[in-house]
């Protein structure tokens, strides 16, 4: 058994997409999924499943979740040797930091530093960003919600293709934490 972390995309933000944390967790365990939690109410699940691989997992979910609810979400799936890869990886000093003013997007392919090389970083210091495997960190001192950089970031030329959702560093810490071991059903 592996165990996963699901990161559904843009849910229970503004009051649009609801999805109860309840209701994952019992559409998780329906579609076979064993030890199913969830992590806050912005779209964190982890599970053990001895099938599948990430992407087959991840459009599973998907495809569960807008027929239940009625709306489409993306999913990325993660397992825990990947996530404890990329809060290792860290090219920032998360020790030193607050959560918020750490975050990674986490991307559905390998990402090419050529998509990015428009932006010039020093023009947003004291915010920095930085690419990893399938991952881009943002240092963001004042919060994610005042990050010019971060707006930069997200424009949809520079996502053309991809699947991208953020989580703080709090996030990134506790999901490899929960998947590091399989959980009991």
């Amino acid at each position: 058994m592996t165990t996963y972390a699901a990161l559904l995309r843009g849910i229970n933000v503004g009051g649009n997409k609801k999805v109860p944390m309840a209701d994952l967790r019992t559409l998780l365990t329906g579609l076979g999924h064993d030890g199913v939690a969830t992590y806050l109410q912005s779209g964190n699940a982890v599970f053990t499943s001895d099938h599948g691989d990430e992407n087959s997992l991840a459009a599973e979910i998907a495809a569960a979740v807008e027929k239940h609810f009625g709306f489409t979400v993306d999913v990325l799936v993660r397992d825990h040797a990947y996530l404890a890869a990329v809060q290792g990886a860290c090219p920032f000093p998360a020790a030193e930091l607050e959560g918020r003013q750490l975050h990674v997007t986490y991307f559905s392919a390998p990402v090419d530093t050529n998509r990015f090389e428009t932006i010039d970083q020093q023009a947003f210091l004291p915010e920095k960003f930085a690419l990893g495997d399938r991952a881009l960190y943002l240092y963001a001192p004042e919060g994610l919600g005042r990050s010019r950089l971060a707006e930069v970031l997200s424009r949809p030329r520079l996502l053309k293709g991809l699947t991208a959702t953020t989580r703080n560093w709090n996030t990134v810490v506790k999901l490899a934490e929960l998947t590091r071991f399989p959980s009991s059903p």
